[in-house]
C-alpha cells in the first residue's frame, strides 16, 4: 500500500508540474503574443513612413502616369490597414506574419525609394547649360620654363576665338601667376587659328602659345611631331553658360546627339566625331534619326566667318556651334542636345546586356583588332559596340556606312531600354550614365517623355537615313589647315530636311 501511495503522490506532483509548466508557456505566449503586438505597431508606423516617402519620389519624378501613383498609393495603404489588422488580431502566428510583412513591405519601400532617387539625381546631374573648355599654355620643348610662373615676360600668341571676358580671365590668370606688375604689361599676338599659332610658337614669332586643348588633335593631323617639340606649362578652364530653347508638353522637336572622341570630363569641348539628328514626334510616336559625315565640309556659323571647316570640328567650339552649324546645312531648328562619349557607349551597351545589330559587311574592326563583326546579326558588348560605331576603313562607302551603322545601334539601344527587359538591368543602366551624358533637355521634358510611354504603351516607329557625301578631297580649313573633307551632297540634304520636316508637322490619324 505504502508503495501505492507513493507512486500516486508522484504521479500528483508530475501532474502540478505540468500544470505549471503550462502556465508558465501559456504566460510567455502571453507575453511574446502582447510583444509581437507592440513590435507589429511600430514596424507597421515604419511601414507606413516608407510607403509615403516611396509614393512621394514616385510622384516627385514627373515620369510616372497620375493613374498608376494612385494605384501605387492604394495598394501600399491596404498594405498597411492588413498589417494593423493582423497585428490587432491575439494570437501568436498572426502577429508573427504581421511582423514579416511590414519587414518585407518596409525594405522593398526602401529599395524602390532609392533606385528613384538615384533617377532623380541622375536627371538632374546631367542636365547641364554650360561648356567647358580647356586652354593650354605651351612652349617648346626645349625651352627652359617647366610651369607658368617661368613664362614672366615672355610673348604668348592667343587664338582670337575667345569672348571678351574669356581673354581677360586669362590675361588677369597669366598675370597673377607670372607676377606681372598690370595685365597692360601682359605682352600676346592673336592670331586666326590655332595652326596660325602653333607655327608662330614653332617659328620663335611667340614664346609660349595659348589654345584651347580641343585643338590638340587637329593639330597632331598637320603636325605630326608638334606634341613631341612643346611641353604643356599649364591648362585653365574656362566654364561659359549656353542658352536653350523649350518646347509645350507634346509637341515635336529635333534633338542633336553629340558623340565626342574622348574620355574624360563630359562637358569638355572636343571634335563631335558622331552627329545624329533624332526628329521626334510624340504625338505620332514616330522617331526618325538623321547621320552627317564628319568630314562634311561647311561653314560653322559665328566661328569661321564663311570659311569652311570639318563638321567634326565644330565640336571644338562647343555642342552650340555643332547645332548652329547642322540648323545651318539643314534649314532647321534643333532644340535640345545629348552628349555622350567613347565610355558612355560601353557602359550603356553592358548595362542593358548587349545589342542586337545587323552589320552589311564582314571585317576585323580597325580601331580593336580583338573584335571580330559578321556579316548579318551581331550580339555586341559594350566594347564591341564602339568597335563597330567607330569602323570606316573596312568599307567601300567609309564614313557613309559608319553614319548607318551608328544609327543601327542607337536603334537597338532605344528598343532595349523601352522594352520591358530594362527593368532588370535598370540599376546597373543607372549606374552606367551616372557622369556618363550631358544634356540641355530640362527633367521635365525627360520625365514627361517618359510618362508618356509608361501611359500609352505603344510602340515608336523609328526610322533611320544618313546623309550622303559628295566629292572628296583635300581642302583648307577653317581650324586645321588642309586636311580630308566630303562636299554635301546637296540634293541629299533636301530629301532629308523633307522627310525630318515631314514627322515634324505629321498629326495623328483621326
Amino acid at each position: 500500500m505504502p508503495s501505492n501511495e507513493n507512486r500516486d503522490r508522484r504521479e500528483d506532483d508530475a501532474q502540478e508540474k505540468r500544470t505549471v509548466h503550462r502556465k508558465k508557456r501559456k504566460r510567455k505566449r502571453e507575453i511574446l503574443t502582447r510583444n509581437l503586438g507592440g513590435i507589429g505597431a511600430v514596424l507597421s508606423l515604419v511601414q507606413a513612413a516608407t510607403a509615403a516617402l516611396f509614393i512621394y519620389l514616385l510622384n516627385g519624378t514627373g515620369m510616372i502616369p497620375w493613374k498608376y501613383v494612385m494605384i501605387a498609393f492604394a495598394v501600399l495603404a491596404a498594405l498597411v490597414l492588413l498589417v494593423i489588422l493582423l497585428v490587432s488580431i491575439r494570437n501568436k502566428k498572426t502577429r508573427i506574419a504581421a511582423v514579416v510583412v511590414s519587414i518585407l513591405m518596409a525594405a522593398v519601400q526602401l529599395v524602390g525609394s532609392s533606385y528613384l532617387f538615384r533617377t532623380m539625381n541622375l536627371l538632374h546631374s546631367s542636365e547641364s547649360s554650360y561648356k567647358t573648355d580647356y586652354l593650354n599654355i605651351v612652349v617648346r620643348s626645349d625651352d627652359a620654363a617647366l610651369e607658368i610662373a617661368d613664362t614672366a615676360g615672355y610673348e604668348y600668341g592667343i587664338v582670337d576665338d575667345l569672348s571678351k571676358e574669356e581673354k581677360d580671365v586669362l590675361l588677369e590668370t597669366i598675370r597673377r601667376n607670372t607676377g606681372t606688375k598690370d595685365v597692360s604689361d601682359v605682352k600676346y599676338k592673336s592670331y586666326s587659328t590655332a595652326l596660325e599659332v602653333a607655327r608662330a610658337l614653332m617659328d620663335g614669332e611667340v614664346d609660349a602659345a595659348v589654345y584651347r586643348e580641343a585643338y590638340g588633335t587637329v593639330l597632331e593631323e598637320v603636325m605630326e611631331s608638334f606634341s613631341a617639340d612643346t611641353r604643356v606649362v599649364d591648362t585653365y578652364e574656362i566654364r561659359t553658360e549656353m542658352e536653350y530653347e523649350s518646347v509645350e508638353p507634346g509637341e515635336p522637336f529635333n534633338l542633336l546627339i553629340s558623340g565626342i572622341d574622348v574620355k574624360g570630363d563630359i562637358s569638355q569641348a572636343s571634335r563631335s566625331d558622331v552627329n545624329i539628328i533624332v526628329t521626334i514626334n510624340p504625338k505620332t510616336k514616330k522617331i526618325l534619326m538623321t547621320t552627317t559625315p564628319r568630314d562634311y565640309y561647311v561653314e560653322i556659323p559665328e566661328v569661321s566667318y564663311g570659311k569652311r571647316d570639318k563638321l567634326t570640328h565644330a565640336g571644338i567650339y562647343g555642342e552650340d556651334a555643332s547645332i548652329r552649324t547642322l540648323e545651318n546645312l539643314y534649314g532647321i531648328d534643333i532644340t535640345y542636345y545629348v552628349r555622350v562619349n567613347f565610355t558612355t557607349l560601353i557602359d550603356i551597351v553592358d548595362a542593358i546586356d548587349g545589342v542586337d545589330v545587323w552589320s552589311d559587311y564582314e571585317f576585323e574592326a580597325f580601331t580593336d583588332s580583338g573584335v571580330y563583326i559578321k556579316k548579318g546579326w551581331n550580339h555586341l558588348n559594350g566594347r564591341q559596340a564602339l568597335a563597330f560605331c567607330r569602323e570606316r576603313y573596312s568599307f567601300p562607302d567609309g564614313d557613309n556606312q559608319r553614319g548607318k551603322d551608328q544609327e543601327q545601334v542607337l536603334k537597338a539601344i532605344i528598343e532595349k531600354v523601352m522594352s520591358p527587359a530594362l527593368i532588370v538591368n535598370a540599376s546597373a543602366l543607372l549606374d552606367s550614365m551616372r557622369g556618363s551624358f550631358q544634356t540641355d533637355m530640362p527633367e521635365s521634358k525627360i520625365a514627361e517623355l517618359i510618362s508618356q510611354q509608361l501611359s500609352e504603351g505603344t510602340d515608336w516607329l523609328i526610322l533611320r537615313q544618313a546623309a550622303e557625301s559628295g566629292p572628296g578631297g583635300m581642302e583648307d580649313t577653317y581650324s586645321g589647315g588642309v586636311l580630308s573633307v566630303t562636299w554635301p551632297d546637296e540634293y541629299s540634304l533636301k530629301k532629308n530636311t523633307a522627310r525630318m520636316r515631314i514627322i515634324l508637322e505629321e498629326r495623328p490619324k483621326e
